[in-house]
């Protein structure tokens, strides 16, 4: 049995960054809901949810609070996400935490 601990790094690790987008498409698609209506759910047009979802938009802190909110998953990991994928645009290497 194998008792090694698998969590964010080592994901990051083996798959890349999470993103705030990778987050989002992941949850959609284990939702098994499209992008049109997962968009309507969200409040936000197809291809802004298709922008962040590839990675060429970021939420602002406000919208990912509130993207969190409508799909009932906890703010702050959202928010994080958010400025995580903020920072890396920027290319400053610094790692956001949540108290």
């Amino acid at each position: 049995m194998n008792t090694e601990k698998y969590g964010t790094k080592e994901m990051e690790r083996d798959f890349g960054p999470i993103t705030f987008g990778r987050a989002l498409w992941s949850y959609r698609k284990c939702e098994e809901i499209s992008q049109k209506d997962f968009a309507l759910i969200i409040g936000i047009s197809t291809q802004a949810l298709c922008d962040i979802e590839k990675g060429r938009r970021i939420p602002s802190p406000k919208r990912a609070a509130k993207i969190a909110n409508q799909i009932g998953e906890p703010e702050k990991l959202w928010i994080r996400l958010a400025f995580q994928d903020m920072l890396r645009k920027e290319q400053l290497d610094y790692t956001v935490s949540v108290a």
